[in-house]
């Protein structure tokens, strides 16, 4: 475990291997699991502000789909999240002439429209926060639909917090990624 300012991060995201490979998943993690995507509440007015501009790259069933619950809802923990497509895939999730899935909202950013890439959740996959009194626990998510990613990131040499270094800086900043970098070098030097 590393504690860096007020964030607890655990061992795995300095000595697992990853590299999101979509040729290989097609976007599975926009589709699998319980809900849709984390939002966190500042998010929220993003989302807001952003949508008639992410809306015409969504597909018709995502767009039904913010007609009929919103474009982001309450879960039973109090937690807010997208909405989703018949409880499977995101809202937000578009296909692409590959059949991959991708995400309308980043489509937006990359185009110009909007100056939000995605949510933060999304954008920090596979590491998930979990939020606690004082501090934030960062913790990575093995998921079988990434074996792909773990294997290409081993191929290439990138650790977790590497192939995470854009997301990471925009969530905690640029001070607190060089001294986490530090830390996992140190870290993996005591550890040889």
């Amino acid at each position: 475990m590393i504690v860096l300012q007020n964030t607890v991060i655990s061992d795995d995201v300095r000595d697992q291997f990853f590299v999101c490979n979509l040729e290989k998943c097609k976007g599975a993690c926009c589709v699998e699991g319980d809900l849709g995507a984390p939002l966190e509440e500042d998010e929220l007015d993003i989302l807001k502000e952003s949508y008639e501009h992410v809306k015409p790259y969504m597909s018709e069933a995502g767009v039904k789909a913010v007609e009929e619950q919103g474009l982001y809802i309450k879960d039973w923990e109090g937690d807010f999240s997208t909405p989703t497509i018949g409880n499977r895939e995101c809202a937000y999730a578009i296909y692409d002439e590959n059949n991959t899935l991708k995400c309308a909202i980043e489509q937006a950013y990359y185009d110009g429209k909007i100056s939000w890439k995605k949510p933060i959740s999304c954008h920090l996959y596979p590491i998930r926060i979990t939020k606690y009194d004082g501090f934030e626990a960062l913790n990575y998510d093995r998921w079988g639909i990434c074996s792909a990613a773990c294997s290409f990131g081993q191929d290439l040499g990138v650790r977790v917090y590497q192939f995470l270094k854009e997301p990471l800086i925009r969530k905690y900043g640029e001070a607190w990624y060089a001294e986490l970098e530090q830390l996992m070098e140190a870290e993996s030097s005591s550890v040889k």
